[in-house]
């Protein structure tokens, strides 16, 4: 069986929460294979809980970051440039919408809302990868994850599908900017995982339920699925890929209801 080694390479995450989080699996994913990583938390909320899960894997540390704060992002990829000797790897895991515009209807979405969900959900990817692109002077991959509500209509998923459709349009921009830096860019479509975002969602359960039930495998995802999926997409199987959005959800988005 072929094994993909990372060793000497290195990354930073951007997401992580708890231990249910799809960052996290995509971490544990990197370090196994011998990637040293560098952690964002955001705020002193998640602080401990990011510290505690980040201690586990050897040679790693963690950095506090505000993804609507552009000076934030700016220390924490000073503090990488005197870490890292390079910058191999960047995961972006990152969304939010306030609770009350994944409520109701879509009409009733406020313009802050609006502007909210796509600062931190979409424009943070963007912000990021402009302050990675000059430590990845050989080249490297930019990943993030999306869902499949930025092409069909999703109850509840309101405001949060018009982020996902802009973050999948510059992961196409920016693999295409990026192509001549040899710097990749792409997406995994994860299907409904039980994640502390995701419960935050109105009607969560029930889109679950109807994933397992339609979907071709007749099953919902784990975890570790996205994130071995990423690991490929990071890692050099995946050389020609750039600008696409993988869907992993157990054949969910081939479903026409």
């Amino acid at each position: 069986m072929f094994t993909i080694d990372l060793t000497g390479k290195t990354g930073v995450v951007f997401g992580v929460a708890n231990h249910r989080s799809l960052a996290w699996s995509i971490a544990q994913q990197l370090h196994a294979a011998g990637a040293r990583l560098a952690f964002s938390y955001a705020g002193e909320r998640l602080k401990d809980k990011v510290e505690s899960l980040t201690a586990t894997l050897s040679d790693s540390f963690v950095f506090d970051c505000d993804v609507t704060r552009d000076e934030d992002v700016t220390r924490v990829f000073r503090g990488l440039a005197e870490r890292f000797p390079r910058l191999d790897y960047l995961v972006h895991s990152v969304a939010f919408a306030n609770k009350e515009d994944l409520e109701g209807e879509f009409l009733n979405t406020s313009r802050a809302g609006f502007h909210l969900a796509m600062d931190i959900s979409a424009y943070s990817l963007v912000r990021l990868a402009k302050e990675a692109v000059p430590l990845m002077p050989q080249g490297g991959g930019i990943i993030t994850l999306t869902y499949n509500a930025s092409q069909r209509v999703v109850p509840s998923y309101n405001v949060m599908g018009s982020a996902k459709a802009a973050l999948e349009h510059e992961v196409r921009q920016l693999a295409y900017e990026l192509g001549p830096k040899k710097i990749r860019v792409n997406a995994i479509s994860a299907g409904p995982v039980n994640t502390l975002s995701a419960r935050g969602i109105s009607g969560f359960t029930d889109m679950l339920h109807m994933a397992r039930e339609k979907a071709p495998l007749r099953r919902g995802i784990e975890p570790d699925e996205v994130g071995r999926a990423a690991l490929f997409l990071l890692s050099d199987m995946a050389s020609g890929i750039t600008g696409e959005v993988l869907y992993v959800d157990a054949g969910y988005n081939i479903m026409g209801t």
